[in-house]
């Protein structure tokens, strides 16, 4: 499923809803080569902030291509920009919702700026920020 440009509005959303395991941050780790012990070592982990292991931002953050890419405007699409503040730690068994919602609508140029965000299972805002694609042409 896709949308062309004049098939988007403003505030259309979608959403794509993912658990994060253990799995998932240490197969992140070995694709990005990003060890850093506060996502892998339990033990380095009690010592920080957070005081346990917490996920990748980046790993929680690629979830939102995933909703620009197969939802909202789907096939097709090329993202082209991405702001992000990362708000809350996610840590490992949290569940987390990706938003994105049409903002804004630049028809001349083919460009639709999202904002996007991410929610864990208590409601809390972990990430937000704004994205800019390019919506397919045709319908794919």
């Amino acid at each position: 499923m896709s949308y062309t440009i004049n098939e988007l509005y403003v505030g259309q959303s979608s959403s794509f809803s993912k658990t994060i395991t253990e799995s998932d941050v240490y197969l992140f780790a070995g694709i990005t080569g990003d060890f850093n012990p506060a996502h892998l070592n339990a033990e380095y982990a009690k010592n920080t902030a957070f005081q346990e292991r917490i996920v990748h931002g980046m790993l929680s953050a690629s979830m939102i291509s995933t909703i620009l890419g197969t939802g909202l405007p789907g096939e097709g699409t090329i993202y082209t920009g991405q702001e992000i503040k990362f708000l809350s730690p996610v840590y490992f068994g949290d569940t987390i919702t990706v938003t994105a919602e049409v903002k804004e609508i630049i028809s001349e140029r083919n460009r639709v700026i999202l904002h996007t965000y991410a929610v864990n299972q208590d409601g809390k805002t972990v990430l937000d920020g704004e994205a800019t694609v390019m919506p397919p042409k045709t319908k794919q």
